[in-house]
């Protein structure tokens, strides 16, 4: 039964397309939410609400990237999933521990563009743009290696659901 004193202020949901990285008139790091229909401003950095996120879903932004590591051999800058029912896969645009690190959702992006040699332009699959301060191989190889660790990680969900099926209709 779920407790009923849970309270979400600002979740990361499948409808979150990025939490991006921006920093305020006094220097101080804050994240910008992108949704498919809407945008706003958490009073935190975006690896802190990801590390939220994760953990609503009974885990942490280290563990996530503990469990990265384990299934892809993925060190640095790792995609996590944050919830694999559902389909949440991020990944970061720099280390999680620099404040300019932001979050982009995999299953949003419909395609790059380079943009100069350091920046890239990140087009969302409502059309959206975004430019991002990361260069146009960077974040090839991070959706790549999304992708890749997304299907390991898939495989392994469904190898696993297919071995207690079948053990159930042994025992029938």
């Amino acid at each position: 039964m779920l407790d009923d004193k849970i309270t979400i202020t600002h979740e990361v949901t499948p409808l979150t397309m990025a939490v991006l990285s921006k920093k305020d008139d006094e220097g101080t790091t804050n994240a910008i939410v992108l949704e498919e229909k809407k945008e706003y401003t958490v009073h935190t950095t975006p690896t802190k609400m990801i590390d939220e996120a994760c953990k609503f879903f009974g885990s942490s932004l280290k563990g996530r990237l503990e469990g990265t590591k384990d299934i892809s051999r993925i060190t640095h800058k790792a995609p996590i999933a944050i919830d694999p029912s559902s389909g949440m896969y991020f990944f970061p645009t720099a280390s999680p521990s620099n404040t300019e690190c932001s979050w982009i959702a995999h299953s949003h992006v419909k395609d790059i563009h380079s943009i100069g040699k350091t920046k890239t332009e990140v087009i969302f699959k409502n059309g959206r743009r975004i430019i991002v301060n990361v260069s146009y191989g960077s974040m090839m190889n991070q959706l790549q290696r999304t992708a890749q660790f997304r299907y390991s990680l898939d495989t392994r969900m469904k190898i696993l659901k297919a071995t207690i099926e079948n053990k159930k209709k042994e025992k029938e």
